[in-house]
């Protein structure tokens, strides 16, 4: 099977990039591809624009690099995004990924008074890399308020199901390896459920 791995972070030398790689790598173990998506690297212009919008009215069709974006996401069996905490959500790049890929007409249709969530067939799995402790998310609620709007708000909206939600946190430079490894597990496990229905 094959996994979509979208990474979200301006440095190719980071934990967050380090933690996709891992990700991709237990995928690979397990006889399955993942395919990176280095937004930062590619260059992928987060900014909702005036041909966004006409998309989004359906006045128009949506802009080539959503639609190239819209056709990645079509021929994967998964989607994974790996992603730095920033302010207690994604960064501006991700965001604005969101924002622009998973339109109106693809991702969900507003029909009636009621949404039609079109990408139920679609299975997320959400890593966020932070630098805070456990600790202050509980404390403060960020972990709470992070899965309401991310996993909640944007794609249950559309009827993707969110299997992993996973904050990566450390706060000392010892930490990482233990992160890396968990990506590792978690990439290898990536479809473990589908083998077994496969297998049953």
């Amino acid at each position: 099977m094959h996994a979509l791995i979208v990474v979200a972070h301006p440095d190719p030398q980071s934990l967050t990039h380090a933690v996709a790689a891992r990700l991709a790598a237990g995928l690979t173990e397990s006889g399955h591809r993942g395919e990176i998506a280095d937004l930062a690297a590619e260059g992928f212009d987060p900014r909702f624009n005036a041909a966004d919008i006409e998309g989004f009215y359906r006045r128009a069709e949506a802009p080539a690099d959503v639609l190239a974006e819209q056709a990645r996401i079509d021929r994967a069996d998964a989607l994974a995004l790996v992603f730095p905490v920033y302010w207690w959500s994604m960064p501006g790049l991700l965001k604005g990924w969101v924002d622009r890929v998973f339109a109106n007409g693809w991702a969900y249709d507003e029909a009636d008074g009621r949404v039609v969530k079109k990408l139920q067939r679609l299975e997320v799995h959400l890593i966020g890399v932070g630098g805070a402790g456990r600790r202050t998310y509980a404390k403060h609620g960020y972990e709470t308020a992070m899965k309401t709007q991310i996993d909640h708000g944007i794609f249950d909206y559309c009827g993707a199901h969110v299997l992993t939600s996973e904050l990566l946190l450390h706060t000392r430079p010892d930490e990482a390896a233990a992160q890396l490894q968990t990506a590792f597990d978690l990439g290898r496990g990536l479809f473990a459920e589908q083998a077994l229905v496969g297998a049953a």
